[in-house]
């Protein structure tokens, strides 16, 4: 009786070993099914809130695929990059606009 208790834990062991391991012949993983997203990110305006919380990005089978998620990424950085230069440009225009309000009030008050 031991014996046979031996000899189907060593089975057991190499099967396991085995499946682990892929068989052996077999890829490990195979190539994941390429998949898109389901609605692509809208390429004649700029994005909105909306867009980027409907985003759901593609699973794969390693998780999620890379070349997708890098695309929607660049654009959302691209995108935020844009409107960040354009947030400066609109303070410092203000800015100097409150500065030239203020030098004519101070011109004018010096006046009179």
């Amino acid at each position: 009786m031991f014996w046979f208790l031996l000899i189907a834990l060593v089975v057991v062991v190499a099967a396991v070993t085995l499946a682990v391991a892929g068989g052996g012949g077999a890829e490990v993983l195979p190539e994941a099914v390429p998949d898109r997203l389901a609605w692509p990110l809208p390429g004649a305006r700029p994005l909105g809130r909306a867009d980027v919380e409907a985003l759901r990005l593609p699973m794969a089978l390693r998780g999620y695929r890379m070349a997708e998620t890098d695309d929607a990424l660049d654009r959302l950085g691209a995108e935020l990059a844009e409107r960040d230069a354009r947030i400066a440009e609109l303070e410092a225009a203000l800015a100097g606009a409150q500065a030239a309000a203020m030098r004519r009030e101070k011109e004018e008050g010096e006046q009179e």
